[in-house]
């Protein structure tokens, strides 16, 4: 089974930024996704990328989140910047578009002054 570790969560204000990781081992092979989910809503897609770098992002973040990955490293990121307090939520990283089929524990991020 593959371990899924995300980090870097925190407490920022509004406008403030952040950089999230996300380690497992075979990452490289796979196209990772960014994945959040806050209080009483669904868990959400956020940013994707593929092995060869190739990025998606959803609407709501483009333009302020940007997801890179560190194949040597096995690690992918996800830089937040200008945040919003509606980015308040538990981040996770899984494979996409079908995950591992279960979750890591991820990271909570909190956006407030």
């Amino acid at each position: 089974q593959v371990q899924l570790v995300e980090s870097g969560g925190d407490l920022v204000q509004p406008g403030g930024s952040l950089r999230l990781a996300c380690a497992a081992s075979i990452f490289r092979v796979y196209a990772i996704g960014w994945y959040r989910q806050a209080p009483g809503k669904q868990r959400e897609m956020v940013a994707t990328i593929t092995p060869g770098g190739s990025t998606n992002y959803a609407y709501s973040v483009k333009g302020r989140f940007t997801i890179s990955r560190d194949n040597d490293k096995n690690t992918v990121y996800l830089q937040m910047m200008s945040m919003k307090p509606e980015a308040t939520a538990v981040y996770y990283c899984n494979r996409f578009p079908t995950t591992f089929g279960y979750w890591g524990q991820g990271t909570q991020v909190t956006v407030s002054s």
